[in-house]
């Protein structure tokens, strides 16, 4: 029977107090998006997980349709909080989302009150829980009126089945402006959850400004590019890559030249820091203090720890900063 180690809390600079809130999240959060699925081998992603919650990874993110199959990744981790983590139920930060196609049919997709509250009645029963700590709106939606999607997240929040509120891919005005409602309905919004990496910097300034002025925090995902920003390609694409084995993500033709190039050039300088390129990658985006957690996705045990390992050392000097805005401008 599981049992988590005794230090798992022995570091606690390792936890980020999210905007203005109460709630502090751990620098490295382990997302399942990928590896968690029916498709995939249950006592692998037991033992991510698990090894994820020894090292003080408290924060486990999903959404309605990660798998594969869509559902899955919740009935995978449900399985694992049934049989393993789920006494240790109020010391983790759970969280699912709804945006995305889901199922058959105009309720299954988008940010309508009809089918977020719906998913979330679904992510529950799939998950065992009887609340999720964070629920998030995982994209905006064009035809459905942004007070519709606010008023479905603040009453997910006072129905008990969410304790906060959060947003996923929305731009600088909206965001500011859901903020807006959801202080109106009486939810603060807690957390926004967009793409952040060295190779994709949408983020910067607007967005990180807005959450920084609104109080909001924020767990960038793909912060490592799908696997671009680490040592996995250098060789070559390894048949149990991403790129690999699947397309849907990161395709071969992504991995160009160029691309490799500039991380090899990237991966000199995390050298040179005594770092992998990705725990180089995660502490580039942890140097922000509006971002409170990067999300990591992890294939294996060893790729959680080397990603802990990234916090050991997040300062930056002005030199290496301005190497790394040379490397990226090339």
């Amino acid at each position: 029977m599981y049992s988590p180690l005794a230090t798992r809390y022995a570091a606690p600079d390792f936890y980020r107090r999210c905007g203005r809130s109460g709630v502090k999240l751990p620098l490295i959060s382990l997302g399942l998006w990928h590896n968690f699925g029916s498709v995939d081998p249950f006592e692998n992603a037991r033992a991510i997980a698990c090894r994820a919650f020894d090292l003080g990874i408290t924060c486990f993110d999903l959404a309605n349709n990660y798998g594969p199959p869509e559902g899955s990744a919740e009935e995978t981790f449900g399985r694992i909080l049934r049989e393993d983590l789920g006494r240790w139920r109020d010391e983790l930060i759970l969280t699912t989302k709804a945006g995305y196609h889901m199922w058959p049919g105009p309720y299954g997709e988008w940010g309508s009150r009809k089918s977020l509250l719906a998913s979330l009645d679904q992510s529950l029963q799939r998950l065992g829980l009887e609340y999720v700590d964070i629920f998030y709106s995982h994209r905006p939606d064009p035809e459905t009126p942004l007070e519709e999607t606010m008023g479905a997240l603040a009453h997910a929040v006072r129905s008990g089945k969410a304790l906060y509120a959060g947003l996923s891919n929305y731009p600088p005005a909206e965001t500011a402006r859901a903020a807006a409602l959801l202080r109106e309905l009486g939810t603060p919004c807690l957390l926004h959850q967009p793409r952040y990496s060295l190779l994709d910097r949408w983020v910067e300034p607007q967005l990180l400004a807005t959450l920084e002025a609104e109080g909001i925090g924020c767990t960038v995902f793909s912060p490592l590019a799908k696997g671009l920003l680490t040592d996995r390609y250098f060789k070559g694409i390894p048949a149990d890559s991403r790129a690999g084995h699947d397309p849907r993500f990161l395709r071969p033709a992504d991995i160009t030249d160029a691309v490799l190039a500039r991380t090899r050039k990237l991966n000199e300088v995390a050298e040179s820091r005594g770092q992998t390129l990705a725990q180089m990658a995660l502490a580039w985006v942890l140097r922000h203090k509006v971002v409170t957690s990067a999300l990591i996705g992890a294939s294996r045990v060893s790729q959680v720890e080397d990603c802990v390992g990234a916090t050991r050392r997040l300062h930056f000097t002005a030199e290496e900063l301005t190497r790394i805005e040379q490397i990226l401008a090339a």
